[in-house]
């Protein structure tokens, strides 16, 4: 394989590193960089000066003093699923590839907790959990591959945060070393702990810009009881709201998900799955919930045709067994997988969800007005108030005049979204793609006070320099 191009590190540097996490576990070449070197964005070329596999808490505290020595700039590699560039070394940087740390280890059935590597897989936990009758309801599309660090790190939501709320809802402690390779050991599984601030917190969404997660007390639950899924067919944004609303007046609901007939078509066709039903719609709404009592399907059965009589529902499904609950789920979950291929570029947005549809109308029109051309799909978490836009790559239109038109309307986007005091990264963090918007969802005094909690975590400025604000 051939070694990187731009830039190496002194050979010195290079054997104090292997003396640190072994010769092996060092890597310097083309192939690794691309695979450790980036996340599912694909505008920026990675270029690591080198990615290290350490293999404890102990190495990752030595790489970092030694990087903190000699001024070298680290970025954390968990998953590499994220979609905000936030784990890119595009500039030389150390990568720090978490995916050794991947022990699960003193379960806690009083207190429902158990003790994970930063490297631990998060359906790994799911099924750890699930082996113990319990249930990590932290869920999304890139279970099978992300790692828990890497959630935390960008407080993950996913499919269930209506219900169950982001990640941070579920770490009661994690362990960070610094940008001056010191440990904290912060909160360490308490309820309840009002000793100063929780730097816990701080911690969980920042993007491994002032330290490295390297391992996590997480929280479990009882696992829901015989959920069940409706789709739903809704004529536009507005009924999908009137729905929500009927729904949880008189359900608790596990999930409420929404995508766009075009994200419909896209996955059919490629994923070789079949519409939930005939009739088209504009848009599609996907509930989950538990059936504690017969009467549960009932009820949801009740409110289905209550919402057809309205208007607010132009025909929907319920699942009748386990594969067809999934099988309906994948109608939204694979829309990421799906477009991938088109190289989309992905707005997530948010504001409070009673202004979902007002704020989507306008964003509509801005956006359908600019990008005639393009093909836009729409899908996100509705029921918490979170949509993902995602305008899909012409194949003969070259990636980086793409990524220009695509900034330039992001900008309006992002003024509709201050206009409703929402959020320019709702769920997948602000990283290298999201970073010159910030303004639009944060003050100055705000962003000024984010870059002096850096520089006291981080005083030499080497942990994911340029991420969420440059320095």
């Amino acid at each position: 394989m051939n070694d990187l191009a731009t830039p190496r590190l002194s050979p010195a540097t290079l054997s104090a590193l292997a003396d640190i996490v072994g010769a092996e576990r060092v890597l310097t070449d083309a192939e690794s960089a691309a695979h450790y070197g980036r996340d599912w964005t694909r505008f920026h070329t990675p270029t690591p000066s080198a990615v290290l596999l350490p293999g404890s808490i102990e190495e990752v505290q030595d790489i970092v003093r030694l990087a903190a020595r000699e001024g070298l700039a680290i970025v954390p590699s968990g998953g590499r699923t994220g979609l905000s560039a936030g784990a890119v070394a595009a500039n030389g940087e150390l990568v720090i590839a978490l995916d050794r740390l991947s022990s699960i280890a003193d379960f806690n059935p009083v207190e429902r907790t158990v003790r994970c590597g930063a490297g631990v897989i998060t359906e790994q936990l799911q099924q750890f959990a699930e082996g113990q009758g319990l249930y990590y309801p932290v869920d999304f599309a890139s279970a099978g591959s992300s790692q828990i660090g890497g959630n935390i790190s960008t407080n993950a939501g996913g499919i269930k945060v209506i219900r169950h709320g982001m990640t941070r809802d579920w770490v009661a402690g994690l362990k960070l070393v610094t940008g001056t390779g010191e440990l904290l050991d912060l909160n360490r599984g308490l309820v309840k702990n009002n000793a100063g601030y929780d730097l816990r917190q701080l911690v969980i969404g920042a993007e491994g810009t002032l330290g490295i997660v390297v391992e996590a007390t997480m929280a479990l639950a009882r696992p829901p009881q015989d959920p069940a899924v409706l789709v739903l067919g809704v004529p536009d944004m507005g009924a999908i709201m009137q729905v929500l609303a009927a729904y949880q007046a008189k359900m608790d609901l596990q999930a409420f998900e929404f995508f766009s007939e075009l994200a419909l078509q896209k996955v059919v066709e490629h994923q070789g799955l079949q519409r939930p039903f005939e009739t088209p719609a504009e848009y599609y709404a996907l509930l989950e919930f538990e059936q504690l009592t017969g009467a549960d399907m009932e009820q949801a059965m009740a409110l289905f045709e209550h919402c057809v009589e309205q208007g607010w529902v132009v025909d929907g499904v319920a699942s009748q067994s386990v594969a067809q609950a999934e099988s309906l789920w994948r109608l939204r979950e694979d829309i990421s997988e799906t477009i991938s291929r088109w190289t989309p570029y992905k707005n997530d947005i948010s504001t409070t969800v009673a202004k979902v549809p007002d704020f989507l109308s306008e964003v509509e029109q801005v956006v359908n007005g600019a990008y005639p051309d393009f093909e836009i799909v729409w899908f996100g978490h509705i029921g918490d108030g979170n949509v993902h836009l995602n305008v899909l790559k012409p194949d003969d239109l070259p990636v980086d005049e793409f990524k220009q038109r695509c900034g330039e309307v992001s900008q309006w986007v992002f003024e509709i979204v201050q206009r409703y005091g929402g959020s320019v990264s709702a769920e997948h963090g602000v990283g290298l793609l999201k970073k010159d918007y910030l303004p639009y969802s944060r003050s100055e005094l705000e962003i000024d006070l984010m870059r002096q909690i850096k520089r006291a975590f981080d005083p030499a400025g080497i942990m994911n320099p340029g991420k969420i604000f440059d320095a």
